[in-house]
């Protein structure tokens, strides 16, 4: 279980393949505090560390992940978000996010509203997803409230300190993102369909 607030910024040192899957070897701030066999969400993707030395950690996505999230795409050199998972006695800063991504959304634009962005997004709404205004969203693994909701699109105000502390500073128009859309909100979305 997560909250969607990002500790720290991970860089992609090194990608091994091996038949369908692919292991990563990250560097970051908090890989040396790392145990092997913790769940750590990157990019919103739980994923189990399987390796530690020092500032590297090494997790494996198997073709399943690879196939439902960007995890695919990345790059060496690329950049993702990393959160450990909550404690039982931590405060729930954002919302409550499960690691398991939904689907992927494309960025179909950002603006720049001098102080803050506004990131927007597209997403296949034959999946029965659904956002709503003032709703939770986690998107790369960031927990944000959504400002503008319709059938299949959504956008998120960030904030400076977001925009430094995690990969939106990367992010632009047409890039791939991993979205997980509100527990409650899917239960109550998945209610609605089976009673009509």
């Amino acid at each position: 279980m997560f909250s969607g607030i990002i500790e720290k910024i991970g860089k992609i040192e090194d990608i091994i393949i091996d038949k369908t899957n692919k292991t990563f070897v990250i560097s970051s701030e908090i890989s040396s505090e790392l145990k092997i066999d913790q769940s750590l969400a990157h990019n919103g993707v739980c994923l189990t560390v399987i390796k530690q030395i020092e500032n590297k950690h090494w997790v494996t996505a198997i073709d399943e992940t690879l196939q439902k999230s960007n995890i695919g795409y990345l790059k060496i050199g690329d950049y993702v978000n990393l959160e450990r998972c909550m404690r039982l006695s931590d405060r729930l800063d954002g919302h409550i996010v499960q690691g398991h991504v939904d689907q992927t959304g494309v960025c179909t634009e950002v603006l720049d509203q001098n102080g803050s962005w506004i990131y927007s997004f597209n997403y296949d709404d034959k999946k029965e997803n659904i956002t709503v205004e003032k709703g939770s969203i986690c998107v790369n693994g960031v927990s944000l409230t959504v400002v503008n909701s319709s059938l299949n699109t959504f956008s998120v105000a960030i904030i400076p300190y977001t925009h430094e502390n995690t990969i939106f500073k990367y992010l632009q128009k047409n890039d791939i993102v991993n979205l997980e859309f509100d527990i409650f909100g899917k239960y109550v979305s998945k209610l609605f369909l089976k009673n009509n």
